[in-house]
């Protein structure tokens, strides 16, 4: 007991700085922009005093290009209000100019080239047509066509000009800005065809409960991934990514202070996988090539490659997008089903629409990939096909816009090690087991499995998400009684924009991977494990949000005579 204080009073601290880092920046943000947003339009109060024509969004569209353009060019700032005095249908200027636009065709934008209605111009509108004019003119002249232009033309241009020359000046001003910051963005691009998406992720957490929270310390655990995404046609997309991490799961710890496992993973973060050796060194985690051909979405992994994805894990607000990123649920057992944590590695995979969708069951279509863990190896029992590999099919189908469904076969082989683990080889580079107990993981030898899963989300409502999926695994064991089944299930309910735009609230319950009356496991635990977890991610901004969350599991180990365990995280993540 005196532990479990001393923890929590370790934890705390971070909790309550965590709270008072968010509630300040909530309160501080609305002055803060507004401060900024009077510093970016100097004079535009008084400019709205003054008029409230349709000059007056001319000239807040003027001061914050030109704003944008350079805050320091004085040059390029309209001085007078006056300059904005509308031009109107009946002035010597506008029908000179409606004239020129008429016989050389200046204007190419407007109907019939000329302006729409008679309708009254601002000058800097009536200046832009002018400078249209005066470049058409000179391409004539270029051209040795001069003698369609006359001097006539020639001379209510030149009037033109000077009548306009302030307007002119800042309008040619801004293009010539404008053309050499395009110039110094391409110069120093770091590509044409490719952008970087990153993410961090900071946690605080700790394992509490009997043996469990004694045989553990709090943590401050990292991972990063640097994914550099490359478009050559703009839609297709070749995922470069790099990851570094420091992190590690928890050890659960029997009532005889033996740490469970191997092969157990019950309780694993997201974070705690993709990890590699857990000290920060870098490595490409994930190399896969996705392209539209014809109707059918085509995805290639060279290396990393993860059910998830291609196939959809009708999991919403859990799952976040990116296999096992950093805004969505805290658990590997919560954010998808286990049937998708089954082979990894390298292998092609197809989305193929059925239909023309429409009717009840919309935007139906079939998934099928094959992923093999140990490709790249020329070693006879390895390679693409003869080495360990999952082969997926995957039926999905939806009922309007607001319930998906996903029926999931995955056929695969293993020569020994274990069943959940995301194609991990044997240099741990997924971080080894990524969800369940040792019983349901565990394979003594060559086996052949056959997983079958159902998953489905239902949207009630644009703040409300319910999900939930269900797998069986029948494993065929090469050895003598090596045979045995596994079950998982597992429901979630995600209450959105929870508080503020962007949060989310998350309630998980469901029960991790488990195996009964194994014989290898004899004298353990035969008792259903379940795993509840609950969190809230805090929105601080577009680019940051802070999540506290609580993991409970009881019966560790399949074993209730084991106390339960409780996992407490602060998890800080950055995307970028």
């Amino acid at each position: 007991m005196s532990n479990l204080l001393w923890k929590s009073l370790v934890v705390s601290p971070a909790v309550l700085g965590a709270t008072l880092l968010v509630s300040t920046t909530a309160i501080a943000a609305p002055s803060t922009t507004t401060e900024v947003s009077a510093a970016k339009q100097p004079g535009v109060t008084e400019v709205t005093q003054q008029s409230e024509t349709l000059a007056q969004t001319t000239i807040d569209q003027v001061n914050r290009y030109s704003n944008e353009g350079n805050q320091n060019n004085s040059q390029s700032q309209v001085t007078s209000v006056s300059q904005f005095s509308d031009v109107q249908p009946t002035d010597w200027a506008f029908q000179a100019l409606q004239s020129l636009v008429e016989r050389y065709g200046c204007i190419a934008g407007y109907p019939n080239s000329t302006y729409r209605g008679n309708r009254a111009l601002t000058r800097y509108e009536f200046a832009a047509g002018l400078n249209a004019c005066l470049d058409r003119v000179n391409e004539l002249i270029a051209t040795a066509t001069a003698d369609l232009v006359t001097k006539q033309d020639l001379a209510t241009l030149q009037r033109l000009q000077e009548e306009f020359s302030a307007e002119l000046a800042t309008l040619r001003g801004r293009v010539d800005s404008l053309e050499a910051r395009t110039a110094e963005l391409e110069a120093n691009q770091f590509s044409t065809t490719t952008k970087l998406v990153g993410e961090a992720v900071f946690a605080v957490s700790d394992a509490f409960g009997g043996n469990t929270g004694d045989n553990n310390n709090t943590v401050f655990q990292d991972r990063v991934r640097l994914d550099l995404q490359t478009s050559f046609t703009g839609r297709d997309v070749l995922h470069t990514r790099l990851a570094a991490g420091n992190a590690q799961a928890f050890a659960l710890t029997d009532n005889a202070g033996n740490v469970i496992g191997p092969g157990d993973a019950e309780g694993r973060q997201t974070f705690q996988v993709g990890a590699g050796a857990g000290n920060n060194s870098v490595r490409i985690d994930r190399l896969t090539y996705e392209v539209p051909i014809g109707p059918a979405q085509v995805y290639i992994a060279a290396s990393g490659g993860r059910h998830s994805q291609y196939a959809a894990v009708n999991n919403p607000y859990f799952f976040d997008g990116t296999d096992d990123g950093g805004n969505g649920a805290l658990s590997t057992f919560a954010s998808e089903s286990p049937i998708y944590r089954i082979g990894g590695g390298a292998g092609i995979a197809i989305n193929l629409p059925l239909g023309k969708g429409g009717g009840i069951l919309g935007r139906t279509s079939i998934t099928g990939g094959y992923l093999a863990s140990e490709a790249n190896t020329p070693v006879l029992g390895t390679g693409l096909t003869e080495g360990n590999y999952a082969a997926l099919g995957q039926l999905n189908f939806s009922v309007g816009d607001r319930l998906a469904l996903a029926a999931t076969y995955v056929h695969g082989y293993s020569a020994g090690g274990f069943l959940f683990d995301s194609g991990s080889t044997s240099d741990g580079t997924l971080g080894s087991i990524t969800v369940g107990t040792r019983q349901a993981n565990t394979l003594q030898g060559g086996a052949s499995t056959n997983s079958y899963g159902v998953s489905a989300a239902f949207r009630p409502s644009d703040k409300l998400s319910i999900s939930g999926f269900i797998s069986y695994h029948d494993i065929t064991g090469f050895g003598a009684g090596d045979d045995y089944n596994a079950w998982s299930y597992g429901a979630g309910v995600a209450l959105v924009d929870f508080g503020k735009q962007g949060n989310v609230l998350g309630l998980f319950a469901g029960v991790e991977p488990y195996s009964r009356n194994r014989p290898i496991f004899a004298g353990t635990g035969n008792d259903v494990p379940y795993h509840f977890e609950g969190f809230y991610k805090y929105r601080v901004s577009d680019n940051v949000s802070i999540t506290p969350g609580v993991i409970w599991l009881t019966s560790p180990d399949q074993n209730s005579d084991n106390d339960d365990a409780f996992i407490g995280t602060l998890r800080t993540t950055f995307t970028f």
